[in-house]
């Protein structure tokens, strides 16, 4: 291993200018330390870098061959300290975003073209996924930031939150629902708790931490025994279930807008008010967002707001 990695700056800068006095002059020292850090690199790898005639520097065989591996690795990081130094006023670079897969995937990709069409140097990463999956993402830094579904990571035992920064976006309506046949056939109208119980549910985890949320928030009744008879880790293969009649289900009620409009859903309504969901942009606690990071949330809650001026029903933007 080379004791110092600042002499392949040295030899770069004495290679592509042919010269210790225009090397030096690049770096900003002296004509000496340039000659010494070309020694002290040809000792260490024992090997001649460079042929010396007459005011003049002949590369050799290894110092072609150096420069072939040096030559990439400092134009790509010329590349990049210019990108960041761009990134510190107009957004630019990759933006790693995570967020649940339904809300996610009805709202991102529309907004990311969108905000391309103005910033077309910015590029993305999207991950669909539950809080298990995206929180420990963001804390490896794997993803910038995420949007959590804040229902689920109550429902879920993730760990410590205390290091993560939750800033709510997003409130949605999360009701308990079945197909008008289920409806009909099963429930007969009768919505009490010790009918609602006995009926076939249909959840994201074989915990029902979802289900036995709504049971808590509506009857006061802690981890209610339910018939779980499909489990499946979607959010649209649960309305599908709920479509064809397997059983009841827990839903975002703007996911099932059109259903509910039809008919073809029900909404079980019983007495109090809805739960009321937060998808928030979680951040590590201490991480600096970059400008792009900040222009693109700013620009994601605005177009929220746009969509849901639109007639989104059951959901409402919570702040900027």
């Amino acid at each position: 291993m080379l004791q110092n990695l600042d002499r392949l700056k040295v030899f770069y800068y004495v290679f592509a200018r042919k010269s210790v006095v225009a090397a030096a002059n690049a770096l900003h020292v002296s004509q000496s330390a340039v000659s010494q850090s070309i020694q002290k690199l040809e000792k260490e790898m024992n090997s001649a870098l460079f042929t010396r005639l007459h005011k003049q520097l002949v590369p050799t065989a290894a110092g072609e061959r150096l420069y072939e591996i040096v030559q990439p690795f400092m134009a790509d990081l010329d590349g990049f300290l210019k990108e960041q130094e761009i990134a510190k006023g107009y957004p630019v670079g990759e933006l790693r975003i995570g967020a649940p897969p339904e809300f996610g995937k009805a709202y991102l990709p529309s907004i990311v073209a969108d905000f391309r069409s103005h910033y077309p140097a910015v590029t993305f990463t999207l991950q669909f996924g539950t809080p298990e999956l995206l929180l420990p993402q963001v804390k490896k830094g794997k993803l910038d930031f995420a949007l959590v579904d804040l229902f689920l990571t109550k429902s879920t035992h993730i760990g410590s939150l205390d290091m993560y920064h939750f800033d709510p976006v997003v409130e949605e309506e999360v009701i308990l629902a079945c197909s008008k046949n289920y409806y009909e056939n099963s429930l007969q109208e009768d919505l009490s708790f010790s009918s609602l119980s006995q009926q076939n549910f249909i959840s994201y985890r074989k915990d029902l931490q979802t289900i036995r949320q709504w049971f808590k928030h509506h009857f006061s009744k802690l981890n209610t025994r339910v018939h779980d008879v499909l489990t499946v880790d979607s959010h649209e293969a649960v309305i599908s279930a709920i479509k064809h009649d397997v059983g009841m289900g827990v839903v975002a009620s703007h996911l099932v807008k059109d259903e509910l409009y039809k008919k073809q859903i029900v909404h079980i309504k019983v007495s109090g008010s809805e739960i009321m969901n937060s998808i928030s942009l979680v951040h590590l606690q201490e991480k600096i967002p970059t400008f792009t990071e900040k222009s693109f949330e700013k620009y994601l809650v605005d177009k929220i707001r746009e969509m849901i001026s639109e007639g989104y029903a059951g959901i409402k933007v919570l702040g900027t």
